[in-house]
């Protein structure tokens, strides 16, 4: 009769993730200096936050709460008011404006509220004829076109639908937008033009300067029907660039029957230049994400320090789960306190913004939410790169400088390169991890924010299996 017999060490390692994550929060939760940094972590992060807010630009009054949906909408409109369904037809003879996004067209829009829903057909000269809504470039089109160029929007119901024709007798669909309003609607010829930007890159900070530019366009055989194919009567009026209530302007706008010419400044599109008020007041997370890659590496590299490593190997023999369980109790903990630091940066800084004049969004914002909560993932994620790093290099000064410096280093070295280079250097390395703090997309954004965060999660994967198989070849 053969004799069988079984390891009590192996059975009691097979009892379960749950008793090594237990062993490994007593040891985070028993060392007080531990407990400092992490709450440190914490109060750095808040404290960088007001201290941003408080150094913000004063306008002299609260403004509207900041958009996550930036946009321009000015430009040039001399319109009327199209009562429902109907046809707005005219041809752009000339046009003048130098950059690729100078727009000559035609545009139905709700009302002259700023950021009002609208359609418009126009000619660019770098882009060809676009149909345009919702305050953003692109759109159907495409096709080279030069003045003098037949345009055409067609209302009915909420679906507007854009032609184009070069001779006004045989027309091509360019495509159809919803409008998602009935009722009257504002319809008439108009210009925009992007602003002139300069931008000046340097190591440490970044200069944006902006003047406006100007585009002007005639158009003739201007003519807006209803359905029925009845002339529209009524007053032409023009909206000027600042977008505020209908008044003459004669030295902007020219009418002389059904010809019209238009000059103008400004534009209808999207404001990449415009600030995200939640990312800077989440920058915090750049000081405190110090501390929490000290505690990190630490957490591993003191029990290498003192040789306690080969108790608990010894304790656990399966390597690879014991450092499952730690990356996966600092990640959790760090993730806990980033979520109080995020919310606290925001709960913080609020008040002191609106003192400065700037109204930030509300907290229950979704992309709001998401930052706040994507900075704790954030951290929760360098925490765990810093146990990973920690378990390669088993020493606690190196590791700390080479997280720092890989997540820190692409975000100094992007502001002196040409936006072009700094987007990439940022999209391929672990700092696209802080793209998750954006709310708005601006001329800079280098990736999506889960996107972002993806890269620096494969990179914290990458070196969690590396410390994985060096933690089961070399003697502790």
């Amino acid at each position: 009769m053969t004799a069988s017999y079984r390891s009590t060490v192996l059975e009691h390692a097979r009892d379960g993730f749950g008793r090594l994550l237990a062993a490994e929060w007593t040891k985070l939760a028993s060392v007080p200096r531990w407990r400092l940094t992490l709450a440190a972590a914490v109060l750095l992060t808040v404290a960088v936050a007001v201290l941003t807010a408080a150094g913000s630009q004063s306008t002299g009054g609260e403004g509207p709460p900041a958009r996550l949906d930036p946009l321009t909408d000015q430009g040039r409109i001399t319109y009327q008011t199209l009562p429902g369904d109907g046809t707005l037809t005219a041809r752009v003879t000339a046009q003048r404006g130098g950059d690729a996004w100078a727009k000559a067209g035609l545009i139905i829009r709700t009302d002259l509220r700023s950021g009002a829903r609208y359609a418009a057909i126009a000619v660019t000269p770098g882009h060809g004829v676009r149909l345009l809504t919702g305050y953003r470039n692109g759109g159907p089109g495409g096709a080279p076109a030069t003045p003098p160029t037949w345009l055409r929007l067609t209302r009915a119901g909420t679906t507007v639908t854009g032609y184009t024709s070069p001779d006004g007798r045989s027309w091509r669909r360019v495509g159809a937008v919803e409008l998602d309003a009935a009722g009257p609607a504002l319809a008439g010829p108009f210009v925009a033009v992007p602003d002139r930007i300069e931008v000046e890159r340097r190591f440490g900070g970044e200069s944006v300067s902006g003047t406006p530019a100007d585009t002007r366009a005639s158009f003739d055989n201007v003519a807006l029907t209803t359905a029925g194919g009845t002339p529209v009567v009524g007053p032409w009026r023009d909206r000027g660039g600042a977008g505020g209530p209908a008044a003459p302007d004669p030295g902007e706008t020219t009418r002389s029957g059904g010809t019209v010419a238009l000059a103008g400044s400004g534009d209808i599109g999207p404001d990449a230049f415009t600030d995200d008020v939640t990312r800077t007041t989440l920058t915090g997370a750049l000081v405190g994400q110090a501390a929490v890659v000290a505690l990190a590496v630490l957490f591993v590299t003191a029990e290498y320090r003192r040789a306690t490593i080969r108790l608990t190997l010894a304790a656990s023999p399966r390597r690879g789960r014991v450092l499952a369980a730690k990356a996966t109790v600092m990640g959790l903990t760090v993730f806990a306190a980033g979520l109080v630091a995020a919310f606290g940066s925001l709960l913080a800084a609020r008040p002191v913004l609106r003192a400065h004049g700037t109204a930030p969004p509300p907290l229950t914002d979704p992309a709001v939410l998401r930052a706040a909560a994507g900075t704790a993932a954030l951290m929760a994620v360098v925490a765990v790169l810093g146990v990973a790093v920690g378990a390669i290099l088993r020493r606690g000064a190196p590791a700390i400088t080479v997280v720092l410096l890989v997540l820190l280093v692409p975000q100094i070295v992007a502001t002196g390169l040409p936006v072009s280079a700094a987007r990439w250097l940022q999209r391929l390395t672990p700092a696209a991890g802080f793209a998750v703090q954006h709310t708005v997309r601006r001329y800079d954004t280098p990736i999506g924010a889960f996107a972002g965060l993806g890269v620096l999660c494969l990179y914290t994967a990458a070196a969690l299996a590396a410390a994985t198989w060096l933690l089961r070849r070399r003697d502790a």
